[in-house]
């Protein structure tokens, strides 16, 4: 098999690699890796250009969204509960991408490689906008599921907006989260 077959069944793992938060919380049907991540480059897209959002490259947090999650189609989807410490999780990831950027080609390599890199340091304006991105589809994901499975209002996955309180940092994020919250405590009513 080329490599870039190989590459291609590999990332294509996380179309069935499940979030394993929502597994350990026993959601029915949880999302997968490539769910959470489409969304990611969706939300992404939709930074409009204007005021706050002109200072952030668009595209740049596509690919941002993309890539920042590929290296669980190899290591899978490590959470805090796991058992494995950020370090040994960096590590796994570190290397698993340097394999994988070493099956696309020199050039896509690289950018790989670069853009991963650029998410875990979170020093760029759209890495730290991914981000928040990352977590807030996550707890849009939470709130979906409460209604999905007819469990609003009961605090079910209330940990996973505990756990990303007063983290966003982007002013859009920002107001999403307050249209989220406003929602779900309608849905508690």
């Amino acid at each position: 098999m080329s490599d870039l077959l190989k590459f291609m069944s590999l990332v294509g793992k996380l179309k069935s690699t499940k979030r394993t938060g929502w597994v350990y919380r026993g959601v029915n049907s949880p999302e997968s890796v490539s769910d959470h991540m489409y969304r990611m480059a969706i939300m992404s897209f939709l930074l409009s250009g204007q005021n706050e959002d002109a200072k952030i490259n668009r595209d740049h947090c596509i690919k941002l969204a993309l890539v920042h999650d590929m290296a669980e189609c190899i290591v899978g989807d490590i959470t805090p509960f796991d058992g494995v410490s950020k370090e040994e999780k960096h590590r796994r990831e570190k290397e698993t991408m340097e394999y994988l950027s070493g099956l696309v080609g020199e050039e896509v390599g690289r950018e790989f490689l670069s853009l991963w890199q650029e998410y875990e340091a979170q020093e760029t304006q759209e890495a730290k906008f991914v981000k928040d991105l990352d977590r807030f589809e996550m707890i849009l994901q939470a709130h979906e599921y409460e209604v999905s499975e007819e469990k609003s209002g009961t605090g079910w996955l209330q940990e996973f907006f505990d756990f990303t309180k007063d983290k966003f940092q982007h002013p859009v994020v920002k107001d999403w989260v307050e249209q989220l919250n406003k929602l779900r405590d309608q849905k508690k009513n």
